[in-house]
């Protein structure tokens, strides 16, 4: 780090309606330092983000850069000024080429020459390690490559102070490495990266400095290198919140989910094809499929969840053929589906937390005769909220308003208190809280310990070791064996994640 300060925030404000996003704000970031801004969901990261980068105005305070003080009037002004920021939804239009995504952050005349763009592109990514062919369209590349693109983009726009949020959410650890090697080489030639991100240990090894929020306020600043992870966990969520959850040994009963042959052509021209996928879940197990985003998980849950059907014979639950069976037919079998997007699939915005309860609940003795009965809805919404620690205005609240972690909550409660013989679970921490992740992970070892089968879908490699009996990795439509995780090498999974599904010796397609 030069020591030269690259932005200031001073009492930083943001008022919304019944809500006091930030609340005197301050953070300093230098030239070439590497910082973490932390915190659990809800605590003010995001608005704070926003502030920086021009997309929303503070109600009080300074914002400094370079020294000088400055109003960011819109993102277009902070990209001039030298604020670049990779979202963690990434902006790219996947029909264009990489060139075509990046002209179109850039002045009219910087990108009307394309040999000339196509050579800086070349240029740039080749410099720091993370080399891309300008041509290529973006739905051919993988989720590593595309945040290349983002990163790439920002760096030919100039950008001084580069903004990422959960970048490595959708990379494999191999990947990972390869970023942090580029974020060390950025630092080091005086760019500043602002790190968000809920994975502990990945910011010891890489930032800095940290500044931690809670409740729209900083709780503490620290060097993430000199302290634990536990240390940095207490300043986000308090010391009344457990830290970790406590998984007992499994033991797994008889067969309940008996997968063989899956094999699903997309229609999607952006979707992931199924080829031959087997597997087998079991009583009182959970299993992890590890994966980077878009390699078939979305067709996989799909799949299970009766939103695809399958030829007869490919899908048996509990010794009887589902494949073919709908939706609602699996669920009265004693299916339960957590899908990977909170809004839209697993809850309706607009709508109440009660009628959320009854889209997938209706058949737990909240409906009979075709007629809803809203006392038993509203009890059963009531005791999901108090048994999982859902923070709400009340049951009467819609979906929309709860933060990312609450509504996560809220659909696991749903699913756990339906009693579920196998539970389908897609990214049920994605992007979630240290807090809430504890409370999302009991629930799903309380469902294990009753009896229950658990596929556990994730990009989150921790929480697959930790709460996972056996693993194995999906890579193009294509699944890699399963393999004791006590006897699964993170290097493998990293591997089997890649798609290289070769015999290493290490593990096999265990079965205890």
């Amino acid at each position: 780090m030069s020591g030269a300060l690259r932005l200031k925030l001073e009492n930083i404000v943001k008022q919304y309606p019944g809500c006091r996003a930030n609340d005197g704000v301050d953070l300093t970031v230098e030239a070439g330092e590497i910082h973490a801004l932390l915190g659990e969901n809800g605590a003010g990261k995001s608005t704070l983000m926003k502030v920086i980068y021009g997309v929303i105005q503070p109600d009080a305070g300074r914002i400094l850069w370079n020294g000088q003080e400055v109003t960011m009037d819109n993102p277009a002004r902070a990209r001039e000024l030298g604020v670049g920021m990779v979202f963690q939804h990434f902006s790219l239009f996947e029909t264009l080429t990489v060139a075509e995504n990046i002209a179109l952050g850039l002045p009219a005349d910087e990108a009307r020459d394309r040999r000339q763009l196509d050579r800086r592109i070349r240029e740039v990514s080749g410099r720091y390690g993370m080399a891309l062919d300008p041509r290529r369209y973006v739905s051919t590349l993988s989720m590593g490559e595309r945040q290349r693109v983002e990163i790439v983009r920002c760096l030919i726009q100039e950008s001084t102070l580069l903004i990422l949020d959960e970048p490595t959410s959708v990379l494999t650890p191999q990947e990972v490495d390869a970023l942090f090697s580029t974020l060390r080489q950025l630092a080091a030639e005086g760019c500043s990266i602002l790190f968000i991100s809920h994975k502990l240990e990945e910011v010891r090894a890489l930032c800095h400095n940290a500044t931690v929020l809670r409740q729209g306020r900083v709780s503490g600043d620290c060097r993430p290198s000199e302290v634990s992870a536990r240390d940095i966990a207490r300043l986000m969520v308090g010391d009344n919140t457990p830290l970790s959850t406590n998984v007992s040994t499994a033991h797994p009963g008889a067969t309940l989910l008996d997968v063989k042959g899956l094999t699903y052509r997309s229609t999607d021209p952006f979707g992931t094809s199924l080829r031959d996928i087997a597997f087998s879940l079991r009583e009182g197990e959970i299993v992890g499929i590890a994966g980077v985003a878009g390699n078939g998980q979305d067709e996989l849950l799909k799949a299970l969840s009766g939103e695809i059907r399958s030829p007869r014979g490919m899908i048996r639950f509990c010794s009887k053929e589902m494949g073919t069976l709908s939706p609602v037919a699996r669920r009265q079998m004693g299916l339960g589906v957590v899908p990977e997007e909170r809004l839209g699939r697993g809850a309706v915005p607009g709508m109440s937390l009660v009628e959320n309860a009854l889209l997938t609940a209706s058949g737990s003795g909240l409906v009979s005769h075709n007629l809803v009965n809203y006392r038993q809805a509203r009890r059963f919404a009531e005791d999901i909220v108090e048994r999982f620690g859902v923070r709400c205005a009340g049951v009467d609240s819609p979906a929309a308003s709860l933060s990312g972690g609450n509504l996560q909550k809220f659909i696991i409660g749903r699913e756990a208190l339906q009693n579920p013989r196998l539970l389908v679970a897609s990214h049920p921490t994605w992007g979630v809280d240290v807090g809430s992740a504890v409370a999302i992970h009991e629930a799903l070892v309380a469902m294990r310990d009753r009896g229950a089968a658990v596929l556990l879908i994730s990009e989150d490699l921790d929480e697959l070791y930790q709460l996972c009996n056996r693993i194995g990795a999906l890579c193009e439509g294509r699944l890699s064996p399963l393999a004791k995780t006590s006897e699964l090498s993170i290097e493998q999974l990293g591997r089997w994640m890649a798609g290289d599904f070769s015999p290493s010796g290490e593990v096999s397609d265990a079965v205890a």
